[in-house]
């Protein structure tokens, strides 16, 4: 990657020694989405489209100045019964013509069309600007989904190497009672599978581990595929009270309404399209136009002197009488166009505020979710540390231990899920909104 990367990837190659005394920071959502926004190719092409725009308003604005031509010619003229240098025709039956000479034109009037042309480029330009804000408000969400992804990965690896030294410190006791004749072989097997079942988990929470920090780093640019070796993720932080607030809907809708980008794009394509009509209505107002010239035509001899030239200067109106309706047609072309791009702006206000209610109401629940799995995984710990006691004095059965502990995992996965879905819907919500996009200055803008 580049700036922001290239000292993480140098620090991870200088050796175990001097990540020792540098370690690679962790990374965190904020850096990894501010990376994005530098390195993502898919910004880049976005930008690429923007000054394409741009180039568009340049093309148009090139028509309120005249133009200049040079022009030159040399030809050949045939006299006689063959119009063509065919067998029989003469020598001197030829003529050579050159001509030479500048030409100038410029619009004078041409119904508006230039100056609704370059609106129509103008708008056009800034909604390429506005969708790729919008393209960078699509990849704050992707990082933060693959980053929230490679977090809940981290959690249920951990979650799975407690199960494997909970069974591991077990087993050793099981032996050890089995060798003072207080112990059976099927206990000791019974914690040997549960050893063997926990690595099972964290074989499969590390694949989900590695395949999360792949598509991270492809968001974040890297063209391998891959984040620095020895660069880890920041640990889940604990929620405050701000995490858990929910705004209010019509809050929520207002924002998203004032700030989403992809409505910002709708916007200017309407309004590009009402510019494409008053270029069709051009069509009905005359054309004027100013030329001037200077030419001049020898004959035999291409060495022109001054007195071949003659100047002109003309002034020239043209009005369409009749093109079988071509403009009509145009015209009605260019308002059925504003027409489908105010439905289109009014389908995306619809969507804007049905993926707020959305995010609103899948918060609510990852916030509810939260609470209660919070609550449950300390219920089910202390049940599991009670059964382990009874169970060590002989007084409930292996069975019930092995519950007491597959309980505890189970509620442990499902608050590790509860934690990364809350952050995530945070961020869904913040992308539907387009606050995602206000810590950052979005490069090229």
């Amino acid at each position: 990657m580049a700036a922001l990367m290239l000292p993480m990837a140098a620090a991870a190659r200088e050796g175990a020694e001097a990540q020792a005394l540098s370690p690679i920071p962790a990374l965190d959502l904020a850096t990894a989405q501010e990376i994005a926004l530098s390195e993502n190719p898919n910004l880049d092409a976005a930008l690429d489209r923007v000054r394409q725009a741009r180039a568009r308003v340049d093309q148009a604005r090139s028509e309120y100045w005249p133009r200049l031509d040079a022009v030159t010619s040399g030809s050949q003229v045939w006299y006689g019964e063959a119009p063509t240098p065919f067998p029989g025709v003469e020598a001197e039956d030829r003529q050579d013509i050159y001509t030479a000479g500048l030409s100038a034109t410029w619009i004078l009037f041409d119904g508006f069309q230039r100056k609704f042309k370059i609106l129509a480029a103008r708008y056009g330009a800034e909604g390429s600007r506005a969708a790729r804000l919008d393209t960078a408000r699509l990849l704050l969400s992707s990082v933060a989904n693959a980053f929230h992804n490679a977090q809940l990965a981290r959690e249920n690896i951990a979650i799975a190497q407690a199960d494997e030294k909970f069974n591991q410190r077990l087993a050793e006791d099981a032996r050890a009672r089995r060798r003072v004749g207080t112990g059976t072989l099927s206990d000791v097997l019974n914690f040997e599978v549960g050893i063997n079942s926990a690595r099972a988990n964290v074989i499969r929470a590390r694949e989900s581990w590695e395949t999360a920090r792949y598509g991270l780093a492809v968001l974040m640019g890297d063209p391998d595929g891959r984040l620095p070796a020895g660069m880890e993720l920041a640990p889940l932080p604990p929620e405050t009270e701000a995490m858990l607030t929910l705004p209010g809907p019509a809050e929520a809708i207002d924002y998203a309404l004032a700030h989403r980008p992809d409505i910002r794009t709708g916007e200017l394509q309407l309004e590009s399209a009402e510019a494409g009509i008053g270029q069709a209505r051009a069509g009905y107002f005359p054309r004027v136009n100013l030329s001037a010239a200077y030419e001049g035509e020898r004959i035999d001899d291409p060495e022109f002197g001054s007195d071949d030239f003659d100047a002109s200067v003309g002034l020239n109106l043209s009005y369409n009488l009749f093109q079988g309706g071509y403009t009509r047609a145009r015209v009605r072309e260019a308002m059925d166009g504003s027409a489908e791009a105010r439905n289109r702006l009014a389908d995306v206000r619809n969507m804007t505020v049905s993926e707020v209610r959305t995010a609103l109401a899948s918060f609510a629940s990852a916030r509810d979710q939260l609470l209660l799995q919070r609550e449950n995984a300390e219920l089910v710990r202390r049940n599991r540390d009670l059964v382990e006691k009874e169970y060590a004095a002989g007084q409930t059965s292996l069975v019930r231990l092995n519950e007491a502990q597959r309980d505890l995992i189970q509620a442990q996965g499902r608050l590790a899920l509860a934690r990364v879905s809350l952050r995530q819907a945070r961020q869904s919500l913040k992308a539907a909104t387009g606050e995602i996009l206000a810590p950052f200055e979005i490069p090229g803008f």
